[in-house]
């Protein structure tokens, strides 16, 4: 009897300890982090590009002007073709807040929106180059990183304004049936210190200005209950099975001691 109560001890001791553990397991959960409400005000702010970021410029149409259809490359300033790849190539912006552009040189960039560098090189190239250019201008170094439950976490690319948290969910697959959509967190800010909570479950959350993302923002959506609970009775699981063999084991051995 007695290695009975022992062995309904030791499987109550295990329980909570599965317990405690998984709670150590949640991430991001700092309960003295700031949290937004509903009813704070959010300021959307359109990015400036910035030294070293890297953009895509592109020009929409098809005309005679553009004969070279090259792959993508990074250029850091030098390039001796006279034209601007119908494709799209990249280009960085360098520490003095310039980019070199074919036929154009150092353009003059930090500071501004995408759609302000758009149009002042689009003004440009219509100035000494192309006809009617339509360019196309993308920061293709903005990225947010999605984690949690979500089909493909990982990195995501930034590469339109107003980009917004269902869209780079959507783009992970959407989320997985372990998901708690009411419990989506956007963590942001340098030192990750603004934490923004969202509810999915709510129908508002697709037109909710804060779920409009920014560069550096790292998404994480939390599991459900259920899926705690089971991961629970899994942890509880892999450590009372061996537990009780070897007491069974135990308690045979004892029994056949004392014949």
């Amino acid at each position: 009897m007695r290695l009975l109560y022992l062995t309904y001890l030791i499987a109550l001791v295990l329980t909570v300890s599965s317990c405690s553990y998984k709670q150590n397991q949640l991430l991001f959960h700092n309960p003295a982090t700031s949290v937004d409400s509903l009813q704070q005000a959010t300021v959307i702010t359109p990015y400036r590009i910035q030294p070293q970021d890297i953009l895509q410029v592109r020009n929409l149409q098809s005309l005679k002007y553009i004969v070279d259809d090259v792959p993508p490359s990074i250029s850091t300033g030098s390039s001796s073709s006279n034209t601007i790849a119908s494709q799209g190539q990249t280009y960085q912006v360098e520490e003095d807040g310039t980019v070199t552009l074919p036929a154009l040189g150092h353009i003059q960039v930090a500071g501004l929106t995408r759609p302000q560098a758009t149009k002042l090189i689009e003004d440009l190239y219509h100035k000494i180059l192309l006809k009617d250019p339509i360019i196309e201008l993308k920061v293709v170094n903005l990225k947010v990183t999605l984690l949690g439950e979500v089909k493909a976490p990982g990195n995501f690319p930034l590469t339109k304004d107003n980009t917004t948290l269902v869209e780079i969910i959507g783009q992970a697959g959407g989320l997985t049936p372990q998901a708690n959509e009411k419990n989506v967190k956007i963590i942001r800010g340098k030192n990750k210190s603004q934490v923004t909570m969202i509810n999915l479950g709510d129908l508002s959350a697709v037109t909710d200005p804060r779920t409009i993302l920014q560069n550096g923002d790292v998404i994480y959506v939390a599991q459900n209950k259920r899926a705690i609970r089971n991961d629970n009775l899994q942890s509880f699981n892999t450590w009372v099975q061996p537990a009780l063999l070897l007491l069974n084991t135990a308690l045979i051995i004892f029994t056949l001691s004392r014949q």
